[in-house]
Protein backbone atom coordinates (compact mmCIF):
# COMPACT_ATOMS: atom_id res chain seq x y z
CA UNK A 1 0.00 0.00 0.00
CA UNK A 2 1.50 3.19 -1.07
CA UNK A 3 1.99 5.56 1.77
CA UNK A 4 0.90 9.08 1.77
CA UNK A 5 3.46 12.12 1.29
CA UNK A 6 3.85 14.52 4.21
CA UNK A 7 1.07 17.64 4.87
CA UNK A 8 3.21 21.06 3.57
CA UNK A 9 2.69 24.12 5.43
CA UNK A 10 0.74 26.91 3.64
CA UNK A 11 0.85 30.36 3.68
CA UNK A 12 -2.60 31.41 3.29
CA UNK A 13 -2.20 35.40 3.09
CA UNK A 14 0.91 34.84 1.05
CA UNK A 15 -0.83 32.66 -1.43
CA UNK A 16 -3.96 34.96 -2.01
CA UNK A 17 -1.86 38.26 -2.40
CA UNK A 18 0.22 36.31 -4.91
CA UNK A 19 -3.10 35.11 -6.78
CA UNK A 20 -4.06 38.70 -6.90
CA UNK A 21 -0.86 40.31 -7.86
CA UNK A 22 -0.15 38.62 -10.51
CA UNK A 23 -3.96 38.27 -11.98
CA UNK A 24 -3.61 39.31 -15.66
CA UNK A 25 -6.82 39.39 -16.07
CA UNK A 26 -7.60 41.58 -13.38
CA UNK A 27 -4.07 43.76 -12.06
CA UNK A 28 -5.22 46.40 -9.68
CA UNK A 29 -8.78 45.63 -9.33
CA UNK A 30 -9.04 44.41 -5.96
CA UNK A 31 -7.30 44.82 -3.16
CA UNK A 32 -5.17 42.39 -1.45
CA UNK A 33 -6.68 41.73 1.78
CA UNK A 34 -4.00 41.75 4.77
CA UNK A 35 -3.22 38.70 6.74
CA UNK A 36 -4.87 39.90 9.59
CA UNK A 37 -8.36 40.21 8.00
CA UNK A 38 -7.60 36.50 6.64
CA UNK A 39 -7.10 35.25 10.73
CA UNK A 40 -10.35 37.75 11.46
CA UNK A 41 -11.92 35.58 9.84
CA UNK A 42 -10.92 32.49 11.38
CA UNK A 43 -10.62 34.03 14.79
CA UNK A 44 -14.84 34.93 14.40
CA UNK A 45 -15.52 31.21 13.54
CA UNK A 46 -13.92 30.18 16.11
CA UNK A 47 -15.58 32.44 18.96
CA UNK A 48 -19.17 31.44 17.70
CA UNK A 49 -18.35 28.17 17.98
CA UNK A 50 -18.76 27.60 14.45
CA UNK A 51 -18.38 24.46 12.54
CA UNK A 52 -16.62 24.92 9.26
CA UNK A 53 -14.19 23.40 6.58
CA UNK A 54 -11.83 24.53 4.82
CA UNK A 55 -11.53 23.36 0.94
CA UNK A 56 -10.71 24.54 -1.99
CA UNK A 57 -7.17 25.68 -3.11
CA UNK A 58 -5.62 26.77 0.14
CA UNK A 59 -6.64 23.19 1.04
CA UNK A 60 -5.40 21.71 -1.57
CA UNK A 61 -1.94 23.06 -1.06
CA UNK A 62 -1.02 21.03 1.88
CA UNK A 63 -0.70 17.83 0.18
CA UNK A 64 0.07 18.72 -3.49
CA UNK A 65 1.45 21.00 -5.58
CA UNK A 66 -1.60 23.42 -7.02
CA UNK A 67 -2.45 27.01 -8.70
CA UNK A 68 -2.85 30.54 -6.57
CA UNK A 69 -6.09 30.91 -6.09
CA UNK A 70 -7.78 34.63 -4.87
CA UNK A 71 -10.27 33.41 -2.14
CA UNK A 72 -11.05 31.14 0.80
CA UNK A 73 -13.65 28.81 0.06
CA UNK A 74 -15.52 27.22 2.91
CA UNK A 75 -18.10 24.60 4.09
CA UNK A 76 -20.66 25.87 6.51
CA UNK A 77 -24.14 25.94 7.02
CA UNK A 78 -25.91 29.03 5.68
CA UNK A 79 -27.43 30.19 9.03
CA UNK A 80 -23.76 30.08 10.94
CA UNK A 81 -22.49 31.91 8.31
CA UNK A 82 -25.11 34.68 8.79
CA UNK A 83 -23.78 34.73 12.60
CA UNK A 84 -20.49 36.43 11.24
CA UNK A 85 -21.58 40.32 11.15
CA UNK A 86 -18.46 41.26 8.72
CA UNK A 87 -19.05 38.26 5.97
CA UNK A 88 -21.78 39.69 3.78
CA UNK A 89 -23.21 37.37 1.39
CA UNK A 90 -23.73 38.90 -1.84
CA UNK A 91 -25.31 36.29 -3.89
CA UNK A 92 -26.50 32.24 -3.29
CA UNK A 93 -28.69 29.48 -4.14
CA UNK A 94 -29.30 26.22 -2.35
CA UNK A 95 -25.68 24.86 -2.40
CA UNK A 96 -23.13 27.99 -2.52
CA UNK A 97 -23.22 31.33 -1.86
CA UNK A 98 -20.52 34.27 -2.58
CA UNK A 99 -19.55 36.42 0.48
CA UNK A 100 -16.91 39.00 1.29
CA UNK A 101 -15.22 39.53 4.40
CA UNK A 102 -13.65 43.05 4.36
CA UNK A 103 -11.75 42.62 1.06
CA UNK A 104 -11.22 38.73 0.95
CA UNK A 105 -13.49 36.77 -1.16
CA UNK A 106 -15.29 33.59 0.82
CA UNK A 107 -17.17 31.14 -1.66
CA UNK A 108 -19.27 29.13 0.64
CA UNK A 109 -20.20 25.39 -0.14
CA UNK A 110 -23.73 25.01 1.74
CA UNK A 111 -24.53 22.57 4.15
CA UNK A 112 -28.04 21.93 2.59
CA UNK A 113 -26.15 19.94 -0.08
CA UNK A 114 -26.30 16.36 1.54
CA UNK A 115 -22.98 15.71 0.37
CA UNK A 116 -21.27 19.02 1.41
CA UNK A 117 -22.96 18.09 5.31
CA UNK A 118 -21.08 14.52 5.08
CA UNK A 119 -17.34 16.00 3.89
CA UNK A 120 -18.18 18.68 6.84
CA UNK A 121 -19.06 16.15 9.58
CA UNK A 122 -16.91 13.48 8.32
CA UNK A 123 -13.41 14.27 6.34
CA UNK A 124 -11.91 16.84 8.54
CA UNK A 125 -8.47 17.27 9.52
CA UNK A 126 -6.82 19.96 11.78
CA UNK A 127 -3.74 22.31 11.16
CA UNK A 128 -2.24 25.45 12.35
CA UNK A 129 -2.13 28.38 10.17
CA UNK A 130 -0.41 31.73 11.59
CA UNK A 131 -0.61 29.92 15.09
CA UNK A 132 -4.15 29.09 14.65
CA UNK A 133 -6.17 25.90 14.57
CA UNK A 134 -7.93 25.45 11.85
CA UNK A 135 -10.12 22.21 10.58
CA UNK A 136 -9.43 21.62 6.86
CA UNK A 137 -10.68 18.55 4.61
CA UNK A 138 -8.68 15.44 4.54
CA UNK A 139 -7.44 14.17 0.85
CA UNK A 140 -10.38 12.00 0.44
CA UNK A 141 -12.83 14.74 1.01
CA UNK A 142 -11.40 16.80 -1.33
CA UNK A 143 -11.08 14.08 -3.89
CA UNK A 144 -14.64 13.70 -3.22
CA UNK A 145 -15.70 17.41 -3.43
CA UNK A 146 -13.61 17.55 -6.74
CA UNK A 147 -15.47 14.28 -8.36
CA UNK A 148 -18.81 15.30 -7.04
CA UNK A 149 -17.73 18.59 -9.56
CA UNK A 150 -17.04 17.35 -12.90
CA UNK A 151 -20.66 16.11 -13.90
CA UNK A 152 -21.78 19.71 -14.17
CA UNK A 153 -18.42 20.47 -15.54
CA UNK A 154 -18.57 18.23 -17.98
CA UNK A 155 -22.66 19.27 -18.99
CA UNK A 156 -21.65 23.07 -18.76
CA UNK A 157 -18.37 22.37 -21.41
CA UNK A 158 -16.23 23.71 -19.07
CA UNK A 159 -13.42 21.41 -20.64
CA UNK A 160 -10.59 23.63 -18.95
CA UNK A 161 -11.78 23.50 -14.85
CA UNK A 162 -12.36 19.40 -16.19
CA UNK A 163 -9.04 19.15 -16.84
CA UNK A 164 -7.82 20.71 -13.88
CA UNK A 165 -10.10 19.31 -11.64
CA UNK A 166 -9.30 15.62 -12.71
CA UNK A 167 -5.09 16.52 -12.51
CA UNK A 168 -5.70 17.71 -8.86
CA UNK A 169 -7.75 13.94 -8.06
CA UNK A 170 -4.84 12.37 -9.83
CA UNK A 171 -2.49 14.09 -7.86
CA UNK A 172 -4.21 13.32 -4.53
CA UNK A 173 -4.36 9.92 -5.09
CA UNK A 174 -0.84 9.65 -6.30
CA UNK A 175 0.42 11.17 -3.38
CA UNK A 176 -2.18 10.97 -0.28
CA UNK A 177 -3.12 6.92 -0.74
CA UNK A 178 -6.48 8.08 -1.08
CA UNK A 179 -9.04 5.04 -0.88
CA UNK A 180 -11.16 5.73 -4.05
CA UNK A 181 -13.52 2.70 -3.06
CA UNK A 182 -14.50 4.50 0.07
CA UNK A 183 -14.99 7.49 -1.96
CA UNK A 184 -16.78 6.10 -4.54
CA UNK A 185 -19.34 4.50 -2.26
CA UNK A 186 -19.98 8.02 -1.09
CA UNK A 187 -20.30 9.61 -3.99
CA UNK A 188 -23.28 6.83 -4.84
CA UNK A 189 -25.39 8.08 -2.56
CA UNK A 190 -25.20 11.81 -4.24
CA UNK A 191 -25.07 11.43 -7.92
CA UNK A 192 -26.92 9.52 -10.11
CA UNK A 193 -26.40 6.12 -11.55
CA UNK A 194 -24.86 7.75 -15.18
CA UNK A 195 -22.68 9.97 -13.22
CA UNK A 196 -21.40 7.31 -10.65
CA UNK A 197 -20.42 5.14 -13.43
CA UNK A 198 -18.70 7.57 -15.91
CA UNK A 199 -16.87 8.78 -12.41
CA UNK A 200 -15.58 5.27 -12.02
CA UNK A 201 -14.26 5.65 -15.60
CA UNK A 202 -12.24 8.31 -14.77
CA UNK A 203 -11.05 7.29 -10.97
CA UNK A 204 -10.02 3.44 -13.22
CA UNK A 205 -8.22 5.16 -15.95
CA UNK A 206 -6.34 7.79 -13.25
CA UNK A 207 -4.96 4.45 -11.04
CA UNK A 208 -4.34 2.82 -14.62
CA UNK A 209 -2.02 5.68 -15.90
CA UNK A 210 -0.49 5.70 -11.97
CA UNK A 211 0.01 2.06 -12.35
CA UNK A 212 1.97 2.64 -15.65
CA UNK A 213 4.54 4.91 -13.72
CA UNK A 214 2.53 7.94 -14.93
CA UNK A 215 2.52 11.73 -13.23
CA UNK A 216 -0.06 14.11 -13.02
CA UNK A 217 0.14 18.11 -12.93
CA UNK A 218 -1.80 21.24 -13.49
CA UNK A 219 0.30 21.83 -16.44
CA UNK A 220 -0.55 19.40 -18.23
Amino acid sequence: MSQSLPRRPVDIPRVIANALTFDIWSPGIMNVPSAETIDQLFAELDERGIRYLLVGGIALLRYVDGRNTEDIDLIIARDDALMIPRLVITEHDRDFAQASFGELRVDLLLTSNPLFAHVLQHRAETDVVGGRVIRVADPAGMVLLKLYALPSLYRQALYEKVRLYEADIAMLIQTQAVDTEGVMATLAQHVSPSDEAELRAIVAEIRERIARGGRFGGAE
